[in-house]
């Protein structure tokens, strides 16, 4: 039994003897330090085919790229804003939904006729409308006029050189405008100029037709005379300032009586004027309208 222990307790002390004997060898040498490492350098990577040596615990792994390069670090800001609404606070407008279709009072559009023929029919139409309006302008309201003889003269002039041009003081004939609805309104008065269509009876006398102009002397149931060229209503002589004393033909014509609805008609140039002198009164049917205005030519424009 005390062989036992002795034999343990040598072993013992043979093992506590070597291990002073190793921490007595390596405390002799120069031992290697490692060098000095800073947090800020990457750790230098293994060589090609190594494995990457694993991060310790708690440190963060080392960021990872394609070729074996860290990404570069993205700049901080050195202050951080935030976008805050203007006070006071203004929503911006919904936009409207857009207006619905317009086809407008057009009915070829309504009809869906294409442009180009929509555009045919509408110069169609408006060339077709003003025709009709100037139709109804000339039939109802005013319609223009040519002197074509001198029985009018000097009042409204003639143009020289032409057919029964005899006594013509202008260049160019006068072209008048006569109202032709006025007479709807009320009756002709004496003194005015009208236009008329000569009854047939003037045809033969004068050798020509159609429509004259003329100026009112005589109305309806009064009693006309012409003694030396002077004119007389009722036995009173008339005052005609617009005769010029070389235009008075010295005449002398017996009293008539003027029908009921007819008028006398008679020309400022009585000596070459072919009226109701010749060929009787005209019905108040047959009077177109009352001359209103010259239009033509310029320098003769004027109202009446």
């Amino acid at each position: 039994m005390s062989e036992y222990f002795d034999h343990e307790a040598r072993r013992a002390e043979e093992q506590r003897s070597a291990g002073d004997d190793v921490e007595s060898r390596t405390a002799g040498e120069p031992q290697e330090q490692a060098p000095p490492t800073n947090e800020h350098e990457p750790a230098p990577e293994p060589p090609y085919g190594e494995p990457s040596p694993s991060p310790r615990y708690g440190e963060p792994s080392p960021p990872s790229s394609l070729y074996g390069e860290p990404p570069p670090a993205a700049p901080e800001a050195p202050w951080r804003t935030t976008e805050e609404p203007g006070w006071p606070y203004r929503p911006q407008p919904e936009e409207p939904p857009p207006p619905p279709e317009k086809h407008g009072l057009n009915p070829l559009v309504r009809l869906g006729v294409p442009q180009p023929w929509r555009g045919i029919i509408d110069w169609v139409v408006t060339i077709a409308g003003a025709i009709l309006i100037v139709l109804a302008i000339k039939a109802w309201i005013v319609n223009p006029y040519r002197i074509p003889s001198s029985s009018m003269e000097p009042t409204l002039h003639c143009a020289r050189g032409g057919a029964g041009s005899s006594g013509c003081e202008a260049r160019f004939s006068d072209r008048v405008l006569a109202n032709r609805f006025i007479y709807h309104f009320r009756d002709p008065h004496r003194g005015e100029i009208v236009v008329f269509n000569v009854p047939k009876a003037a045809e033969a006398a004068c050798g020509s037709g159609g429509v004259f102009v003329k100026r009112i002397i005589g109305l309806p149931g009064e009693v006309w005379q012409e003694r030396n060229g002077y004119v007389y209503i009722d036995g009173k002589r008339l005052s005609e300032p617009y005769i010029k004393p070389d235009r008075r033909d010295f005449q002398s014509y017996p009293a008539r009586k003027i029908a009921k609805g007819n008028y006398f008609m008679m020309g400022d140039n009585r000596e070459s004027s072919c009226d109701s002198r010749r060929w009787g009164t005209v019905p108040r049917k047959s009077i177109i309208g009352k001359v209103f205005a010259i239009y033509w030519p310029p320098q003769r424009i004027r109202l009446m």
